[in-house]
C-alpha cells in the first residue's frame, strides 16, 4: 500500500524535493477524483487549495461575454493547476474542469502559506518550483495571443 506521503513525493512538480519538506507538505494535502465535467475550481471564488494531477486531464477555461468558454490549456499528469493561492486577495481568475477521469492532489493553500511562512527553506523551493510554471504558462499565453490576433510591426 503506497503511503500519501510516497505518492505525493513521486509528483513530478516535487521531484527530488528534500524528504523533511514532504512530510511538511503532507500534512496540508488530500487525495482528491473528479469526474468528467466536475469543477476544480470557478472563476472568482476562494483560491483555497491548488492541485497536482496524478491522472487526467483538466481545462483552464475563460468566459467572455456572449461566447462559448474559451479554454486557455489543458493539464495533465505531473502538471500543477493553480497559483492564484499564492496572491491576495487569493480568487481564482479562471475556470477549471476535469475533462476526464482525474485523480489530483489538493493542498490546503492556508496551511501551506503558513508552513512556508514559518519555514523559509520550504517557501523558497516552493516559489523555486511555481516560478517556472508560471512562466511557461504566461509564455503559452502569449503565443496564443499571437496566434488568434497575428503578429503587427510598428
Amino acid at each position: 500500500m503506497e503511503t500519501l506521503e510516497r505518492l505525493l513525493l513521486g509528483h513530478k512538480f516535487l521531484a527530488g524535493i528534500d524528504p523533511a519538506f514532504g512530510r511538511l507538505l503532507v500534512g496540508c494535502t488530500r487525495n482528491l477524483r473528479f469526474a468528467p465535467g466536475q469543477y476544480l475550481f470557478r472563476e472568482g471564488g476562494p483560491a483555497d487549495e491548488f492541485y497536482l494531477i496524478r491522472e487526467g486531464r483538466v481545462a483552464l477555461e475563460l468566459h467572455a461575454p456572449a461566447r462559448p468558454p474559451i479554454i486557455i490549456a489543458t493539464l495533465g499528469a505531473g502538471e500543477l493547476v493553480g497559483a492564484s493561492w499564492l496572491v491576495p486577495p487569493y480568487r481564482w481568475g479562471f475556470d477549471a474542469k476535469a475533462t476526464t477521469d482525474t485523480r489530483a492532489f489538493g493542498l490546503d493553500a492556508t496551511c501551506l502559506r503558513e508552513k512556508c511562512d514559518a519555514d523559509h527553506h520550504l517557501g523558497y523551493e516552493m516559489m523555486r518550483r511555481l516560478l517556472p510554471v508560471m512562466v511557461r504558462r504566461m509564455q503559452a499565453a502569449r503565443q496564443q495571443m499571437l496566434d488568434v490576433y497575428g503578429h503587427t510591426s510598428a
